[in-house]
């Protein structure tokens, strides 16, 4: 494949540079694969062409809300906003955005696939395209063990969902419980609170550089790794298929969200969780003590 990097957000003047030089490939290609379907910027892209194949890419577990939106019709709108459609910026973008909706959705000269290992709810008409994982697993791996367990991070304070006390308080008992070494952040978790999980629980914070699917096949690994809602629970287990890592899940407590919270967002990790391999351990929110006292689902 040749490859030419456009970088939209860089500069002044560097979305106007990037639709003039994209708007030709993309009206002549075939097939155009798009990675977030949310992205204002993807959106923008998907007015200015028309093709007659459209494949959008798993973007984790975002990708479940975008097959519900669009089949209920709905503004596509990411799970964790509070947005209304009064707000100035969507009242602006709203053109976009519903221009777009239509150019994700099939027609008679538009084929719609969506890639995904996650399970899905595609509108009639979407063909669905499971990813088993099976190129990673033949090109990576079996990974070497540890003995203890790997903690994986996520962005929920960031995004406004969770108050960062309870999420702090929650990943040192995890890791007194599980016997975890390693918490592997997620690329959008702020140094100040990676710096306050590493000297309050001892835990070694690494920022992976590639996907962490990847990261797990290659190794080593722990045996055990937990998780809160997010993509890994569903993708790990179909990397990790065969090597005797255990993943599992730690459920999101209504009184950890914060009270801004999007009102969809217990629903939605609810969903992540509930959706997730029937080989991943749930484990309650309600206890995160000692093994013996975690409740399994």
């Amino acid at each position: 494949l040749t490859v030419h990097w456009q970088e939209a957000r860089r500069g002044r003047g560097a979305l106007v540079r990037t639709l003039r030089e994209l708007a030709r490939p993309l009206r002549s290609a075939e097939r155009v694969i798009v990675g977030d379907p949310f992205s204002r910027y993807v959106q923008l892209l998907l007015t200015l062409f028309g093709p007659r194949h459209l494949t959008v890419v798993d973007d984790g577990t975002a990708t479940m809300e975008f097959a519900a939106q669009l089949g209920r019709g709905e503004r596509l709108v990411r799970w964790h906003r509070k947005g209304s459609a009064l707000d100035p910026r969507e009242l602006v973008l709203a053109p976009v955005s519903s221009f777009a909706k239509r150019r994700l959705a099939p027609t008679r000269g538009r084929t719609v696939e969506i890639f995904t290992s996650l399970p899905v709810e595609a509108p009639e008409g979407i063909t669905v395209t499971e990813n088993s994982f099976a190129w990673t697993r033949t090109r990576f791996g079996p990974p070497r063990l540890t003995g203890g367990a790997d903690l994986v991070g996520t962005s929920l304070v960031e995004t406004g969902v969770v108050e960062a006390g309870h999420y702090d308080r929650v990943v040192g008992e995890l890791a007194r419980t599980h016997g975890a070494t390693r918490y592997f952040a997620h690329r959008r978790e702020s140094a100040e609170k990676l710096h306050r999980i590493a000297v309050e629980t001892g835990l070694q914070v690494v920022r992976p550089e590639l996907p962490l699917e990847l990261i797990a096949r290659r190794g080593p690994i722990g045996r055990t790794v937990v998780s809160f809602p997010s993509t890994v629970v569903h993708t790990l287990p179909l990397a990790l298929a065969g090597t005797g890592v255990r993943v599992a899940v730690c459920e999101i407590a209504p009184e950890w969200l914060r009270a801004t919270a999007s009102p969809r967002a217990q629903g939605f990790l609810s969903r992540v969780t509930g959706t997730a391999a029937h080989e991943v351990d749930r484990l309650t929110s309600r206890t995160a003590g000692p093994a013996d006292r975690l409740e399994f689902g």
